[in-house]
This record gives structure tokens, sequence and C-alpha cells, in this order.
């Protein structure tokens, strides 16, 4: 089965205040799926978030904006490192406090919230045997 591509569309009040706020995590955008009313922040080869203002986001849904604290989106990292690494640099360009850091087990992550509001948790999974 060929995998599948992930378009997670949200959002956002000020589209530039948006690529700013994730070009300064190190996300980039495809240009061929970018306007003024929509970019595409690329997470990976089969993974994009689709930033759309909000007027043109309600033409997908035909519903007034829901609340930005309806999903939780999460990212994987490559390491404890990383997660402090990303919501430090989210937390600095203007993101806001989500969570606090759980340790549990395997598992270590940390959350942030955009500009928006909508809910960034970015985790690490140490898989390793021992």
């Amino acid at each position: 089965m060929t995998p599948r591509t992930v378009f997670v569309n949200l959002p956002v009040k000020d589209l530039d205040l948006s690529v700013r706020f994730f070009t300064g995590l190190g996300f980039t955008f495809n240009p061929d799926f970018t306007d003024e009313r929509a970019t595409a922040m690329i997470v990976n080869e089969e993974a994009f978030v689709m930033l759309l203002v909000e007027d043109f986001f309600t033409t997908f849904t035909g519903k007034p904006v829901p609340s930005p604290s309806e999903v939780v989106i999460a990212l994987s990292a490559e390491s404890p490192g990383e997660v402090d690494d990303l919501v430090e640099r989210a937390l600095a360009s203007g993101g806001a406090k989500a969570q606090e850091r759980i340790a549990d087990g395997p598992m270590y992550g940390w959350s942030f919230l955009d500009p928006d509001g909508h809910h960034w948790e970015l985790i690490h999974m140490d898989l390793s045997p021992g």
C-alpha cells in the first residue's frame, strides 16, 4: 500500500504571523500551495499542515471556526533536547506554555500553544532496549 499523504488544516487569524512563527521553529513551506489565504507547512514528505486564514478555512467546512483546543497536534522529536529546543523557541517567538514537561518511562514531551492557540506537543520516545 502506498503511504497516504496527510494534510492537517488549521485556521489562523494572521497568515504572515503564523509563517514567521513556524519558520522560527525550522519549518519550511511549499510555495506551490501558498497564496494570501493559505500555505502548506512541510512536516515531512507525507505530512503537511495547511495554515488557512479563517474566512478561507470556513469555505471547506461550512461551519464557524472551531475552538483551537479541539485537537492536539503531536510531532515526534529525535531527543529530549530537541523537544526542549523547539518548545523554548516557540515560547520565545510568541507561543504560550500549554502543559508542563512530561517524563514518563520511555516518553519525554512538552507542549506549547501557537499564536492562534493551537496546541502542539513534541514527544520523544526512547524505545531502545535497556
